[in-house]
């Protein structure tokens, strides 16, 4: 099996221990800085056109501390002055100049002179008085660096920034403002955290989800040595996508990539597995096969003859009837991967089949939406499988695949969708900062199953490559979506489009 490309996640006490011990000197920590504060304005000017992209002349907030992350919030703002001429900043120093350590200085001192006439200090009471409006707040106030109590003047303005109705865009540098190895009631609100040099814990608790928003990973190159630390939590990164953007061998054919089944559809959801079977396409697979309710078929193979198609038995309410699992079983011996469940829905003959798919077959499967039901997944524990659940469905089969909080398939791997999708094999957690709103479509599952099955197909001994690979495939799709059409008129098929795109890196991102 391949090595996942990600980075461990770190407490507040590893993070601060590993940067001290690379941060050797003032030079290396300003390197560093600079770095970050760019990387974050890049990050904050992408995901900023999911509303229409950062306007010529934005007024910005910027919430500075006295130390690395207030120099980090006062480049990032150097950088986006300079890609905005016409942009303005107003600095509010939360613990005044006096305070500023060394290197805060020098980014305070970078910026006015960056800007002379476009960056102003002002007090707080000044900077939040009713009518003033900013495209975007920054929040350098704390980072991982806050430990609770919280200053009463601090946490007054944090509140008075939380109130504010004047600001479009709240982006929090490493952690919001409030959160860290303590966190207290008052934090900043973020629509984006943008994590630099490593994803620390909190930033991933379920009660800090609220105000930390979507959270992106800024590489800044510390977590890339030999000896980062391991961790049970991880990160995934950019680079897992790289091999599917290099050359592929000459002396290949079709069969080189794999063969995927499908199996799903009704007369209730034919456009599920439909969705599925085109996702599986782009991802490179050599061959899909796709088993679907006879009536279904002829309509299919016309629009998408790529695919090839099975008209299957059909029962009274219009799902698969048992008999597909006798025309599963008779492709399947070249076949190097099955998906299940798009569209499947839950008639009991249908879900008969099913169990008797799962039971005979050996090749690696790929259990998505009505096939996730306790009586399907009990035929897995000791099977190459990947799960797709949802909240809702997890809760379904957890009983059935966890004994006494321990995962009881060892060759199983489960993708926990949400708003931070999770790929877990019961030993590690890999945590996708990738997609975001735009996935919350009936159809996203669909494609993300057929992603993650078509590469199944393609390396069928390497479930966990396959499940992370797919998600942040799909969720940089869903990001370049976003960005080009925004985040409400769109199509959830349009994410088709973009998984070419999707494999080309950010530029700024990648780190040597």
């Amino acid at each position: 099996m391949e090595r996942v490309p990600s980075h461990p996640v770190l407490t507040c006490a590893e993070a601060r221990a590993w940067e001290k011990a690379r941060f050797t000197d003032l030079a290396l920590e300003w390197a560093a800085m600079q770095e970050a504060g760019e990387k974050v304005a890049r990050s904050i000017l992408d995901d900023y056109r999911e509303i229409g992209g950062l306007p010529a002349k934005a007024r910005l907030l910027v919430l500075a501390g006295k130390g690395h992350n207030g120099g980090d919030a006062l480049l990032a703002a150097r950088t986006i002055l300079a890609e905005r001429p016409a942009a303005t900043a107003v600095v509010v120093l939360a613990f005044g100049a006096g305070d500023l350590r060394p290197l805060a200085g020098r980014a305070l001192d970078w910026l006015r002179e960056q800007a002379p006439a476009r960056a102003q200090l002002l007090p707080a009471e000044q900077a939040l008085a009713t009518g003033q409006e900013y495209a975007l707040c920054l929040d350098g106030i704390f980072g991982f660096q806050f430990r609770a109590p919280m200053d009463e003047p601090i946490a007054r303005l944090i509140v008075q920034v939380n109130a504010h109705r004047g600001i479009r865009f709240r982006a929090a540098v490493d952690l919001p403002s409030g959160i860290g190895e303590t966190s207290v009631a008052t934090c900043f609100h973020a629509d984006f955290t943008y994590a630099t040099g490593s994803v620390k814990y909190p930033a991933l608790r379920p009660r800090h989800a609220v105000v930390v928003g979507r959270l992106r990973y800024v590489d800044i190159g510390l977590l890339r040595e030999d000896s980062a630390p391991d961790a049970t939590e991880r990160i995934l990164v950019e680079s897992v996508l790289q091999p599917l953007a290099e050359l592929r061998a000459s002396q290949t054919d079709k069969r080189t990539y794999g063969h995927l089944l499908v199996v799903g559809g009704s007369h209730s959801y034919p456009g599920a597995v439909v969705l599925a079977a085109r996702a599986a396409l782009r991802s490179g697979a050599g061959l899909v096969t796709a088993f679907v309710p006879e009536k279904l078929a002829p309509d299919c193979a016309a629009r998408h003859p790529e695919i090839m198609w099975v008209g299957c038995p059909v029962t009274a309410t219009g799902g698969l009837a048992a008999g597909t699992a006798e025309l599963v079983h008779a492709r399947s011996a070249r076949a190097t991967a099955l998906l299940i469940g798009p569209g499947l829905g839950a008639d009991p003959e249908t879900l008969a089949g099913v169990q008797a798919i799962v039971r005979n077959t050996n090749i690696p499967l790929v259990l998505d939406a009505d096939a996730l039901r306790p009586e399907v997944v009990a035929h897995v524990r000791d099977k190459v499988f990947i799960g797709t659940p949802h909240a809702g469905e997890f809760d379904r089969i957890a009983p059935t695949l966890f004994t006494d909080g321990n995962f009881t398939a060892p060759h199983g791997v489960l993708v926990l969708k949400g708003p931070l999708t999770r790929v877990t094999d019961g030993r590690k957690i890999y945590h996708s900062p990738f997609g975001g709103p735009v996935l919350a479509r009936g159809g996203s599952g669909d494609i993300l199953a057929g992603l993650i099955g078509g590469l199944l197909a393609q390396k069928p001994d390497d479930p966990m490559l396959a499940a992370c690979r797919g998600v942040v495939w799909h969720g940089r799709a869903a990001d370049l979506l976003a960005r080009a059409h925004g985040q409400v008129s769109v199509e959830i098929s349009e994410i088709l489009e973009q998984l070419g795109p999707a494999l080309s890196p950010t530029p700024w991102q990648t780190h040597p």
